[in-house]
């Protein structure tokens, strides 16, 4: 920013402020997460009072590793750390309205539940997911998530992260309580399960847009083989999509506002095809996305003159 000649010395004008990012950050995901265990501990404790001792103890340990292992990923934001936080926090919900279903439906049973909607909301809050994904970027760079497909959410995405929670947990649980056959196949086909599954939800985790120095790049490895940068002076316009438009659509079915990017010369893409294994070359002049705050992806692209 150029100086302003004052008293015979320059000032320099402070940059203008970035009103891009969410105003909480990371922080209602950290404090929630925080103070889980004061708010469910009692009600989970509970219901494990009528199980055996040593599943009493497997199911503790595994609680406060889970948690512990949660609170240290909210503290260093990064694609990794936003899947793991995504993994577990739906864990605790089901674990807090099991405990009250289990119980008498008691103050600290409904507390607990509570306490773990907070941090399961504060989890999937789009301001979390930003700064999380954000957090991996390099130099200047400005990552910005995409949504989740639509067609995911009615089911798919559920059953997949069940097979995660159940792949992890339900080996130790079954040896503990003396289940050796069960507990050791559980183990044995969970495990790996879980990895795949964990491993199939970190691709949603890595969909974003990224605003590099020369322009924005389009990373989603559910709709394109290979990233496609999109140069500043190729956009022509950038914003909300019309309900007519023909523009490639790389939302996946996402919910929420679609956005249009319209460049000039047509750009080239290599898209997935759902049950094909090579990738389909395209040409187009016009891209959907949907981002999980839209707004602050026009704010962006205005702050780097591409909008």
């Amino acid at each position: 920013v150029p100086g302003i000649a004052s008293g015979g010395r320059d000032r320099q004008i402070s940059p203008p402020v970035d009103g891009t990012r969410d105003a909480f950050g990371p922080w209602p995901a950290r404090l929630t997460w925080l103070l889980l265990p004061l708010v469910s501990g009692p009600a989970l404790g509970d219901a494990l009072n009528g199980t055996s001792r040593p599943v009493q103890v497997v199911a503790s340990v595994g609680l406060w590793v889970g948690w512990a292992a949660v609170l240290v990923a909210t503290l260093v934001p990064t694609t990794v750390s936003l899947t793991a936080l995504r993994v577990v926090a739906p864990a605790a919900v089901v674990a807090a309205g099991a405990a009250l279903v289990a119980g008498d439906t008691s103050t600290a049973d409904t507390v607990g539940l509570a306490g773990a909607l907070a941090a399961g909301l504060a989890a999937f809050w789009p301001g979390t997911g930003e700064v999380f994904v954000d957090g991996s970027s390099y130099g200047d760079e400005r990552r910005m998530p995409l949504r989740v497909p639509g067609p995911l959410l009615a089911g798919p995405l559920v059953v997949v992260w069940a097979v995660a929670a159940a792949g992890v947990s339900a080996g130790p649980l079954l040896l503990a309580a003396r289940q050796w056959v069960g507990g050791a196949v559980a183990l044995a086909v969970g495990l790996p399960a879980a990895w795949f599954a964990v491993r199939a939800m970190h691709r949603l985790t890595r969909r974003w847009v990224v605003f590099v120095p020369n322009g924005m790049v389009v990373h989603d490895p559910l709709a394109l083989a290979e990233p496609v940068l999109l140069r500043r002076a190729a956009v022509r316009s950038f914003g909300p999509a019309p309900a007519d438009t023909t523009a490639l659509d790389l939302t996946r079915g996402a919910l929420g506002l679609a956005l249009e990017i319209d460049v000039t010369p047509p750009v080239d893409l290599l898209l997935v095809r759902t049950g094909r294994d090579a990738a389909e070359a395209a040409e187009t002049g016009a891209l959907l996305i949907s981002p999980t705050r839209p707004g602050a992806v026009l704010d962006e692209a205005r702050r780097r003159r591409m909008a």
